[in-house]
């Protein structure tokens, strides 16, 4: 058995599982805290409260003119359910990275392999499932975007330091440099 096309599977099962689970449950309109300001600063393009989330609001603001939906509020709360789902699929990617640096080697047979993925599947669906990222993860609020950019950050150290030795390594650098400045847009705890 290919275990390359098992670990795409997985990690795309892992995605999409996520993904509906979030699509189901997510809010229909408003939520409470500050989940109306984010929304309405969005549609409008204003400042929310101090220190402000422009990339967020930007990102909001497209999502609030797909066509095809007609509440708002719906639309702008969608960012926090693909960024969660999106969330959950990179940290099952960087545990996959994780268990093979620590046993040194990439599976070699399928035994080996199920054990590497369906351990990191539990990672991520640990994650999927809990309480405050479900919380935030169906409503417009920053914190799952937050957390889809300190994923990916994460993934892309762990690929560099696969390929620190190799030629042109320096580009998952700026790659991360790039995101860390871009997640100030969103929320501090990125950085």
């Amino acid at each position: 058995m290919n275990l390359r096309l098992l670990h795409r599977v997985l990690a795309a099962a892992v995605f999409m599982v996520s993904l509906v689970i979030y699509l189901l449950t997510v809010q229909q309109s408003v939520s409470f805290w500050d989940c109306g300001e984010f929304i309405a600063a969005s549609f409008y393009l204003q400042v929310p409260h101090p220190p402000g989330t422009p990339f967020f609001l930007l990102l909001g603001n497209i999502f609030s003119q797909i066509p095809f939906i007609e509440n708002v509020g719906f639309k702008v709360n969608l960012i926090s359910v693909f960024s969660s789902a999106f969330s959950v699929f990179f940290l099952y990617l960087v545990a996959v990275k994780l268990i093979n640096i620590y046993k040194g080697s990439k599976p070699k047979n399928l035994v080996d392999a199920l054990a590497t993925y369906i351990a990191a599947a539990i990672g991520a669906f640990s994650l999927c499932f809990s309480d405050t990222f479900w919380f935030n993860g169906v409503e417009a609020e920053v914190y799952a975007f937050s957390t889809f950019l300190v994923a990916i950050i994460t993934y892309l150290i762990l690929r560099w330091y696969e390929r620190a030795d190799e030629k042109d390594n320096e580009k998952y650098i700026l790659m991360i440099a790039y995101l860390v400045g871009l997640s100030t847009g969103v929320h501090l705890m990125s950085v």
